[in-house]
């Protein structure tokens, strides 16, 4: 609804067109990531890049959409005058922080556990989690035993993504056993092959076989192979943990919950309160990978800041990337403040659009064992069935800003 200067999901109708629009888009850029990792770039090259457009659609959508309303301040008065309300500010920025440190983990976490289990396993903690926290905190705005139901539908997700990590791991290694010692190196021409221009040139290392999985080793920028499982999958807890505070935090900010405003004055509107959010997180993804590098982790390789400026290979994608991810992030923002945040965390079923990039993108899963496949489908099928319980325990929220 449009009212004013201000655009206003208000509708359940409109709340879940936002949510699914978030749900592809949060989806998608994930896999974006992950394939400029696989091509060689550096991650702190791609998420540098990725966070200033990001932080970019924040300010955009701010302009854009918050002005001022009969009920509500417009993102300009809140942003340039003083309102005291610096408790909603922390707590949009406290989220922003959680959403970087749970991004930075995931790009990581792409390279070790991949981009379905990835996906699956954070998005699945930030439900079982922040899902419930939002719950209580939207004053049970949502039909529990409905949401609830889909909660255990995550959570059931999380065990089978771990088991699916699990058992592609054991036929990775099964594969590479049974290539000889001479096969495991391949040339620098063969892995320019693999992502050429040329798809026929393609052919001659099919997906998922020994050859696809060392050509890919030789290529990408972090090196897996011989890395514990553990780690790849302690990464990707961190990764949700994080996320799973990010989400909460923003309901606090824009619905002042704790009653932390002093009386009379006017919650944050969710577009200042996204803007807040977006700031903190491109103050610490920056500070955080220009360390990184030159101090990298995980045995990434070493790089500069001139090294960074100089590197264009593929930072268009990356680009796009940080575009698509801020553009969803609000979506889902807007979708929260009209029908619970709560009821917006069905875009955690992200990975249903992650899981398909990774497919025809990246190969993940071919040529691997009947267990395996069977446990990808049973974690697919427990988000499809979560993600629908989510989206039918939407309520309305009545919104007030004084």
């Amino acid at each position: 609804m449009m009212v004013g200067d201000e655009y206003m999901v208000e509708s359940k109708g409109g709340a879940i067109a936002c949510m699914m629009i978030s749900l592809l888009c949060l989806g998608t850029w994930p896999a974006l990531m992950a394939l400029l990792e696989r091509r060689g770039r550096l991650p702190q090259h791609t998420y540098l890049d990725y966070s200033i457009t990001n932080f970019l659609a924040a300010i955009f959508i701010a302009f854009l959409f918050g002005g001022s309303t009969p009920d509500a301040p417009s993102f300009i008065t809140q942003l340039t005058q003083i309102q005291d309300n610096w408790p909603s500010v922390l707590f949009a920025m406290a989220g922003g922080v959680g959403l970087s440190f749970g991004n930075l983990a995931t790009q990581y976490a792409l390279a070790f556990v991949g981009l379905s289990v990835t996906e699956v396993t954070t998005a699945s903690i930030t439900v079982v989690l922040g899902t419930t926290v939002n719950y209580f905190l939207d004053n049970r705005l949502n039909r529990a035993d409905i949401l609830f139901s889909g909660v255990s539908c995550f959570l059931v997700a999380v065990c089978l993504g771990s088991a699916v990590h699990s058992s592609n791991s054991a036929d990775i290694e099964a594969k590479l056993g049974s290539v000889s010692g001479d096969c495991k190196t391949v040339n620098h021409e063969e892995c320019q092959r693999l992502f050429g221009e040329e798809e026929e040139e393609m052919e001659r290392v099919k997906e998922g076989t020994a050859a696809f999985l060392t050509a890919l080793e030789n290529t990408r920028a972090i090196k897996v192979f011989g890395k514990s499982m553990v780690v790849g999958l302690g990464i990707t807890f961190f990764a949700g943990l994080c996320f799973s505070l990010f989400s909460p935090l923003f309901n606090l900010a824009t619905n002042d919950q704790w009653h932390a405003l002093k009386e009379g004055v006017p919650k944050l509107i969710v577009y200042t309160a996204f803007f807040y959010f977006s700031l903190s997180c491109f103050v610490i993804a920056i500070a955080l990978n220009i360390s990184f590098l030159y101090k990298p982790v995980l045995d990434s390789p070493r790089s500069s800041f001139r090294d960074y400026l100089s590197d264009w290979n593929g930072r268009g994608w990356a680009l796009t990337a940080g575009l698509i991810c801020g553009f969803g992030n609000g979506l889902q923002f807007m979708g929260g403040q009209a029908a619970g945040y709560a009821a917006s965390d069905a875009v955690q079923a992200l990975p249903l659009v992650s899981t398909f990039w990774g497919i025809y993108l990246f190969g993940e899963y071919r040529r691997s064992s009947p267990r395996t496949y069977a446990l990808l489908v049973g974690m697919l099928v427990m988000f499809t069935v979560a993600v629908v319980l989510l989206v039918a325990s939407a309520g309305e929220r009545e919104t007030r800003y004084n």
